[in-house]
């Protein structure tokens, strides 16, 4: 059985596991730390070294490893292999792709930003399956995306194509850390979520909270969800008038806030009724749970025929 090594790389954990070539993670491979935005450079290395051997090490006897996907939060440089994740200080222009490769240097490793990861496991084996032209998402610590058109990834000449969550939404003014305002990220992410409910005088502290909040009808949870869904849903339209979408997919812990986030988000987007195009696409749940990040790594490896040319 060929067996790709899949890493996730993001501003709160890294994780490893391995993956067959149907998209299934080996039982019992799958290994995370926690990273953390004070975390320094060296116990990042650390952590990354950490769960990609203990992954490794579960590679059955008489089985392959046939290649390294890595997923890495942004902004990255494809070409080089660097990282430098925005919510992570220590990292800025770290080797990442050059480290995995000193641990496993027989097989080639593949570095993508984690948000086009997280669509290439959708196109694959989750709610992407036989849609050529999505978006897959994340709406979680942060809010990150990824593209295949025409039934090839979109990445750019750097790798960053698809960052839907800076991309700038009208009526906020939020400021964003990237250097922007009104990006998405800075308005609909779980903590800036929580962080202007508790501006507006909510005593919660979590997204759990928010959630149990607005179930039980409290106000400023409902009107704090309801912007948020309203952001996304701007957001959603305006990259979909760019780029002609059929199918967003979204995961990632607050898009599980409440099943109305949904139906916020497509009212949202319905109110560009002139527009058929837009309208029509179709804004769903992920259908991956929390695997869709190391499936869509593993994809670099073993789907090389849905990546863009080089």
């Amino acid at each position: 059985m060929p067996y790709a090594l899949a890493v996730d790389f993001g501003g709160t954990k890294v994780e490893a596991a391995l993956v067959d070539e149907h998209g299934v993670l080996l039982e019992g491979s799958r290994v995370r730390q926690l990273t953390g935005a004070a975390t320094r450079s060296d116990r990042l290395a650390h952590a990354v070294r950490e769960v990609a051997s203990e992954a490794l090490a579960g590679l059955p006897m008489g089985d392959v490893l046939v290649g390294v996907g890595i997923g890495c939060a942004g902004p990255i440089t494809v070409a080089e292999g660097l990282v430098s994740p925005l919510n992570v200080a220590a990292w800025r222009d770290y080797p990442l792709r050059a480290q995995l490769e000193s641990l496993v240097p027989e097989v080639p490793v593949k570095l993508q930003m984690d948000g086009l990861c997280i669509t290439l496991a959708e196109h694959w084996v989750g709610a992407g399956i036989g849609c050529d032209n999505l978006m897959g998402m994340i709406v979680s610590t942060g809010i990150g995306g990824g593209l295949i058109l025409g039934g090839h990834t979109v990445s750019g000449p750097t790798g960053n194509a698809g960052h839907i969550g800076h991309v700038g939404v009208g009526g906020f003014d939020e400021r964003c850390a990237c250097g922007g305002v009104g990006c998405v990220e800075a308005i609909a992410s779980g903590p800036k979520t929580v962080a202007w409910a508790r501006a507006q005088g909510w005593t919660g502290e979590t997204g759990e909270d928010l959630a149990a909040g607005y179930a039980a009808g409290d106000d400023i949870a409902v009107r704090a969800v309801q912007r948020a869904g309203r952001a996304v849903g701007q957001a959603i339209g305006s990259a979909t008038s760019l780029v002609d979408l059929e199918l967003v997919a979204i995961g990632g812990g607050f898009s599980h806030v409440s099943p109305d986030l949904f139906d916020i988000i497509n009212q949202t987007i319905a109110e560009r009724a002139a527009f058929g195009f837009v309208t029509k696409v179709r804004v769903v749940p992920s259908a991956l749970s929390g695997e869709g990040p190391l499936i869509g790594a593993a994809a670099l490896v073993h789907r090389p025929a849905v990546l863009a040319p080089a």
